[in-house]
């Protein structure tokens, strides 16, 4: 389930005027950041660690930087964790 939101997640950020209303965009991957940062902070590190391995095998440079970043741009870390 985590890989096919995130999957979703890389459309949408990659996506372009024309496939997605940019404001909409917006406000999606915001929602997402507050639900996944509303996480226990045990479900929010297993993400982390998911998303670890994804960016490790990842060969699409792009595509590993989105996941590198995600744990920071989706509201995953913070102080406690």
């Amino acid at each position: 389930m985590a890989e096919a939101l995130i999957d979703v997640l890389w459309f949408i950020d990659g996506s372009e005027d024309e496939q997605m209303d940019q404001d909409d965009a917006v406000r999606l991957m915001e929602g997402v950041a507050h639900v996944v940062g509303a996480l226990p902070l045990d479900q929010r590190l297993e993400l982390i660690e998911l998303v670890g391995e994804l960016a490790a095998a990842e060969t699409d440079p792009v595509r590993r930087e989105f996941l590198e970043e995600f744990p920071e741009n989706f509201g995953l870390i913070d102080d406690e964790s």
